[in-house]
């Protein structure tokens, strides 16, 4: 029977997916840190590996580290790439590739499909994905939503099976409100039980990520606030003993709150503001862009006052892991878990607004095109991934604009700094800006404001450089017509989304 196969979306490298358990490798590993605790981390994402290298390199305490995540075609290139000594994360942070290659040199970070890892774990940090899945009707609009734990739970009884009695099991995940106390607790004691181990040794709590993956990455779990609960408070107690070996607190103190409830609710609803502040611009660009008003600077104004400077630009659309879901999952648990029959309608409805407007984008990029007396047919779009100086395309905007604007035009190209395979479309991406450059465009697209492409002047340098007349068109605000070839105005051959054309 042939192998499954397992492909790298960083080096594009293929690893067949083992059969059988990790256990000698695993024992090896935990033999040679014998002198320090143990933290296994559930999942190997943007978040767990993140997670898995800032405490492998934590200054006031000496951790080895467990990274397991599954073995399937989907996950386990990233278990082998971290054992091979590469990082399976591509980042504008330097700060990941220094972490990596600290743990590499103290050989105290190992990865594994194994869940037999858990049961040396003193510490196993659950940072798995819990995805949100979405009906829609043909306009766009949500019919209905929900939020499968089946995968979670089975992740979950996985520890159960496997972890010591009196192990620290603290949830990362971005779970609804009420998950830690009426799902996980319920779980592992049933597990404890079974194995006849007493069942109020373990501790549980919940302290959410704010990982931001572009040139803060690190910093933003090692030097960045955070907030903490535990089911009692043993738990919480043991929570911020653990986080202050982790997380500078002296600079960036700890919040407790007192329940996991609050600390779940905490989450959801940091993401639920931020993506109807989002949902917000979406409509006030529309009315910029049929009044002739620049937006960009009608923003930049209003965020001179200090309590206006969150307001948001215009985009393509909202993408990433937590965005595109957050608000749903609070409006499920609000129903499912504590019976509110109304759910929560605005935070339902930013995402829904969100989730068009990649198919609004397409509708300003397509009218441009279709507007010019000359046919367009070469495209090529500057960005994949769905934020700047990061190579994540989950949920990417991008993704919907590119299936929508590939049934209009056969001849599109892709290019993006972070991303060299485009795993959700299975596409290889070009990462070189000059090389993508070098091809003949008719049109060319901004859909991810990477900074990458402003780094010394490039873009504008490459784009004088370019023979042939190219239509530019801008939909993220990255760049600044001052600095483009004179032949470039506004309105002309170069489009911004959220700016209207100007009256004569």
């Amino acid at each position: 029977m042939s192998k499954i196969k397992s492909i790298s979306t960083v080096t594009g490298h293929i690893y067949d997916v083992p059969d059988n358990n990790d256990e000698d490798r695993l024992i090896s590993f935990v033999n040679s840190n014998n002198n320090k605790k143990i933290v296994a981390i559930q999942g190997l994402g943007f978040v767990g590996t993140a997670m898995s290298l800032v405490v492998a390199n934590s200054d006031k305490n000496e951790y080895a580290v467990l990274g397991v995540d599954q073995a399937n075609k989907e996950s386990y290139w990233k278990i082998a790439e971290i054992n091979s000594g590469i990082c399976p994360i591509v980042s504008s942070d330097p700060l990941l590739y220094e972490f990596f290659e600290s743990t590499r040199q103290k050989e105290n970070f190992y990865a594994t499909h194994d869940p037999k890892a858990f049961s040396y774990a003193d510490v196993i940090i659950v940072d798995i994905n819990l995805d949100v899945t979405k009906i829609k009707d043909n306009s766009g609009n949500l019919d209905s939503f929900d939020v499968p734990m089946t995968g979670f739970k089975k992740a979950i009884e996985l520890i159960g099976q496997e972890c010591k009695k009196d192990v620290l099991i603290l949830i990362e995940t971005t779970v609804p409100p009420g998950t830690c106390q009426k799902v996980v607790y319920p779980i592992i004691v049933e597990n404890l039980r079974s194995r006849g181990l007493e069942t109020d040794k373990f501790k549980l709590g919940h302290s959410y990520e704010r990982v931001m993956p572009g040139p803060n990455y690190m910093n933003s779990i090692k030097n960045f606030y955070r907030v903490y609960s535990g089911i009692n408070n043993k738990s919480a107690n043991s929570v911020e003993k653990f986080l202050k070996t982790v997380i500078s607190t002296d600079e960036y103190p700890l919040t407790r709150l007192k329940t996991t409830e609050s600390t779940e609710m905490a989450k959801v609803l940091e993401n639920s503001y931020r993506a109807m502040n989002i949902s917000f611009a979406i409509e006030w660009s529309r009315f910029a862009e049929s009044s002739g008003v620049d937006l960009y600077e009608v923003v930049d104004a209003i965020r001179l006052r200090p309590t206006h400077a969150n307001l948001m630009y215009p985009g393509i659309g909202v993408g990433g892991y937590c965005l595109t879901k957050d608000p749903l999952m609070a409006s499920w648990a609000s129903e499912k878990f504590f019976g509110l029959k109304s759910g929560l309608q605005s935070s339902v409805k930013a995402v829904e607004n969100n989730d068009k407007m990649p198919s609004y984008c397409f509708n300003f990029v397509n009218n441009i095109i279709q507007n010019f007396d000359k046919k367009l047919t070469r495209i090529g779009l500057l960005g994949v991934a769905y934020g700047p100086g990061i190579g994540d395309t989950r949920f990417s905007p991008v993704e919907d604009f590119y299936n929508r604007i590939s049934m209009q035009f056969e001849d599109i190209k892709c290019q993006d700094p972070y991303v060299s395979l485009w795993p959700e479309l299975n596409l290889k991406i070009e990462t070189s800006l000059e090389s993508f450059l070098n091809r003949i465009f008719d049109v060319l697209i901004v859909t991810t404001g990477h900074r990458d492409y402003l780094k010394n002047n490039s873009i504008y340098e490459l784009i004088s450089k370019v023979d042939q007349e190219m239509i530019i068109i801008d939909t993220v605000g990255l760049l600044d017509l001052k600095k483009l070839p004179k032949h470039y105005s506004q309105n002309k051959n170069f489009y911004v989304l959220g700016v209207g054309h100007k009256k004569d």
